[in-house]
């Protein structure tokens, strides 16, 4: 069941929203740390002199380390409480960033992605947690959706200010300056979070950790992040901008106005979700395996025509698709709701974890398909429809997930609660 937080004393009416919005302070720069790459590809690529496939194993490494964080990221969070675990993670994300300004080589700025991916781990479950412990119950859906709104403010500085930055100004002064912003949010948070009376758990045990893992509403959140989050990763983060440029031919302006309708969409969509999901919690799988379904039709208006698409529709597809960036939230929701709260952060980790592995997975896959089909040359339309097919494998395995976990979850509560 949701459980509120401990009452706050008196005169602390407006202290809940100076702590949460430090930890979104924090959030935000380590969403533009995290998709900074993505913007300084090419000139990476000249920079290392190495080729594109090698430049995409910095985003690989990067989601690959921040997805396989999360699990000891939310038990830390049980153990030590959100301030300790945003502070550290900005200090590792200024630290990647400085070194990446000033590597050389490919495996020393491999180096500081890792980085970067670690200290990126431990912010959003963290803003999350802000969110549980020091609001009531009915805003805390809502609260979590703007949480995960907030983040697309991050990718507009990565897209805009730090890309002018790196134009103007060059690699050192761009990487450190954004590298100056991120150990300022380290500052903030150090001032404005403090620990709620509702922490005070003393971390997750070995025993919780276990019942963590055996309760079937962590498998839950799980497979409905996975359902409705991988897409929009896997075409933000690797695969969307190659397909739209090589795959339908469209420019510079048409890519970029796609890649801002995903931030536009989820700008719009989120609030609603939020809003939904705490008025009708009973009904928050339905929704997920819903707007899971809207996914796959967008991805089958992407890949089933065989010649390029006029945009109007093309731009129809994009939203259905984005749509599902703010709905994988309700996974983190439904583990935290089913859980003792000593344990919380432990199984929101878990579930978070979902939507980046498998797209990790099907970037990996997507990447291999192409290389097979095209080898030296650059592919077209029919290879990029053949390769990103494989998203719906994942989608249909994480969607009979949320049903069998969904039934678990009902079989294994004492009272009847929410969906």
């Amino acid at each position: 069941m949701l459980v509120s937080p401990t009452p706050h004393s008196k005169g602390s009416k407006f202290l809940p929203w100076v702590v949460w919005g430090g930890g979104l302070f924090v959030y935000i720069l380590a969403i533009a740390n995290r998709t900074s790459f993505g913007v300084a590809g090419l000139v990476a690529a000249e920079r290392f002199n190495t080729s594109a496939t090698v430049l995409s194993l910095f985003v690989v490494v990067q989601l690959f380390v921040y997805a396989f964080m999360q699990l000891p990221a939310g038990m830390a969070l049980d153990r030590w409480g959100a301030r300790r675990l945003i502070i550290t993670g900005a200090i590792a994300m200024t630290v990647g960033q400085l070194v990446m300004a000033f590597v050389p080589s490919v495996g020393l700025a491999l180096g500081a992605r890792v980085l970067i991916g670690a200290g990126d781990a431990t912010i959003f479950v963290s803003a999350v947690r802000l969110v549980w412990e020091w609001f009531p119950a009915p805003r805390v859906p809502l609260l979590t959706q703007m949480t995960g709104l907030a983040g697309n403010i991050g990718q507009l500085i990565s897209a805009y200010p730090f890309a002018a930055a790196l134009a103007g100004v060059g690699w050192y002064f761009a990487f450190g300056g954004l590298a100056a912003l991120t150990a300022l949010t380290a500052l903030v948070a150090l001032l404005t979070i403090r620990q709620s009376t509702a922490t005070a758990h003393g971390g997750a045990s070995k025993s919780s950790f276990r019942a963590a893992v055996m309760n079937p509403a962590t498998w839950l959140g799980f497979f409905t992040h996975m359902l409705c989050g991988l897409s929009a990763t896997v075409f933000i983060m690797m695969w969307g901008v190659p397909f739209m440029r090589q795959g339908l031919g469209y420019g510079e302006r048409e890519t970029a106005f796609a890649l801002t309708l995903v931030v536009l969409t989820a700008l719009v969509v989120a609030p609603v979700i939020g809003q939904l999901t705490a008025k009708f919690p009973q009904r928050r799988t339905m929704t997920a395996l819903i707007i899971g379904g809207l996914v796959c039709v967008g991805w089958a208006i992407m890949l089933v025509p065989t010649t390029p698409l006029p945009y109007w529709i093309f731009a129809v597809a994009i939203v259905l698709i984005a749509i599902g960036g703010p709905a994988s939230l309700i996974g983190l929701d439904l583990a935290g709701s089913f859980n003792q709260p000593e344990r919380r952060s432990t199984v929101q980790g878990i579930a978070n974890m979902g939507g980046f592995v498998a797209a990790i997975l099907v970037m990996l896959t997507v990447g291999v398909i192409l290389d097979r089909r095209t080898g030296a040359d650059s592919p077209a339309l029919g290879d990029y429809r053949a390769a990103l097919s494989v998203v719906f494998i994942p989608m249909i395995l994480a969607a009979l997930g949320v049903i069998v976990f969904r039934n678990k979850t009902r079989r294994s509560l004492t009272t009847e609660t929410g969906f």
